[in-house]
């Protein structure tokens, strides 16, 4: 009997880990990528006797596959994906084909903000107790670690692109942090793809599963109001008091599951927000379900440390507090990092606008902001946005001048913050080099 043959498009992290994983299961593989693959991985793929190309994708190679995964950076829009698809040959991620070979108990967590942080908040609460991989977006591929190690729970870090490509995956737990437009350019400019994109990672869920998600989230609300799912449903608020779920009652968090409840002090959390109240309680209630002690789940709470390039004090020099937002690549991101400055503040924001829309800024950069430093190729939109609200706006290409600039403008008191809004490809590597440039130039002052 012929072998099944697995094409992989996208020789990342991702795809890496599936060519791995599909070999160990008797798929004869090959990995394909457009440009090229980092030296490291192609050591992998050399080492374990995988076929692979980069720099081109030879169509004779590829269009008699029986299954393809393709990395989340490749859109369905693209000829190759379509002539897959017209020819009925499955294009699926890596968290579809990793998923069919684990029995664990898979907590899967997607939203335009706070996954990372919540996903990995959750996998500090567990890993105190129980057996679990971090995987998805986060570290080591998903694909990977079923072979390498079969954890018995997993928490998945899940983006909508991600999401596209799943058939019968399935967490026993979902999470929805939020729903606001971003990456609209991949779904047609329709935000109602993008919604639909996300709540797939609850169209397979039973009864038996659940689906944890913000109830203060109108979008997220109103979409389930047309649109039920199977799933059990545990929301949590800041705002309304939930019988099953999460919520905050004065200074305290309440998380109720069958009854059986959990009382939390606020001033307690290790990070400091609104939006880590709900990060905090989304990442209880999962371990709540998974019968993590609640003496456990309030330490962990306490001694967390948050996530590199996320609201990241860096050093306080002469006074003033130098804050890492890299991480923010959108400005809902961004309405988070300033709703939570509690001084006058310079803003170091700017890069590759994906559509933004700067409206929902304006109160807290009337209020709180000093002056913007723009970090892009193109500002004009920020200039425009901002230009009658903050008397100080200057602009440059270089991380080091923009720290200079700061240190000039900030005073004994003050933060600067990097909280850029957008992506950083225009001059970044991505937003890890961005926010390593940012901490190498402050630590440098």
């Amino acid at each position: 009997m012929s072998k099944k043959r697995l094409v992989i498009l996208g020789g990342g992290e991702s795809g890496v880990g599936t060519a791995l994983l599909g070999k160990a299961k008797g798929y004869e593989v090959f990995v394909s990528d457009k440009g090229t693959i980092k030296e490291k991985y192609k050591k992998v793929l050399i080492h374990n006797e995988i076929e692979w190309e980069e720099q081109q994708h030879t169509e004779s190679k590829i269009l008699h596959a029986d299954v393809v995964m393709k990395s989340p950076g490749i859109s369905d829009k693209v000829a190759l994906v379509q002539q897959l698809m017209q020819k009925n040959i499955p294009v699926i991620s890596e968290i579809e084909f990793a998923s069919k070979y684990t029995n664990a108990t898979i907590v899967g967590i997607t939203g335009s903000n706070g996954k990372t942080t919540t996903a990995s908040l959750m996998h500090h609460l567990l890993k105190q107790e129980i057996e679990v991989g971090l995987a998805g977006n986060i570290g080591d591929s998903f694909a990977k670690q079923v072979l390498k190690k079969d954890y018995k729970n997993y928490v998945l870090e899940i983006s909508s692109f991600q999401l596209d490509g799943i058939i019968d995956f399935k967490p026993q737990i979902a999470v929805i942090t939020n729903i606001t437009p971003d990456h609209l350019d991949r779904y047609d400019n329709q935000f109602e793809k993008y919604i639909a994109s996300k709540f797939s990672i609850a169209k397979n869920q039973t009864k038996e599963d659940y689906l944890i998600y913000d109830a203060d989230d109108e979008v997220i609300t109103n979409w389930l109001d047309v649109h039920p799912v199977q799933s059990t449903l545990l929301p949590f608020s800041l705002v309304k008091k939930i019988e099953n779920g999460a919520y905050l009652d004065q200074e305290n968090i309440i998380i109720t599951i069958d009854n059986n409840q959990i009382i939390m002090p606020k001033t307690n959390l290790a990070l400091e927000g609104k939006h880590n109240i709900k990060n905090a309680m989304a990442a209880s209630t999962v371990a709540h379900l998974l019968k993590i002690r609640k003496q456990t789940i309030r330490e962990s709470l306490e001694n967390f440390q948050g996530v590199e390039h996320r609201l990241e004090n860096v050093l306080k020099i002469n006074k003033v507090q130098y804050i890492n937002d890299s991480k923010a690549t959108n400005v809902n991101a961004t309405y988070y990092a300033l709703e939570s400055m509690d001084a006058p503040t310079v803003w170091i924001v700017g890069g590759v606008d994906k559509g933004n829309n700067y409206q929902e800024l304006y109160p807290f950069v009337n209020e709180k902001v000093k002056a913007i430093i723009c970090l892009g190729v193109d500002n004009q939109k920020i200039i425009e946005a901002f230009g009658n609200m903050v008397d100080i706006i200057v602009e440059t290409q270089y991380m080091t001048e923009a720290i200079k600039i700061a240190y000039k403008l900030a005073e004994s008191g003050d933060n600067v913050l990097l909280s850029p809004a957008c992506a950083s490809f225009d001059l970044f590597e991505n937003y890890e080099d961005r926010g390593r440039q940012f901490k190498e130039a402050v630590r440098n002052l």
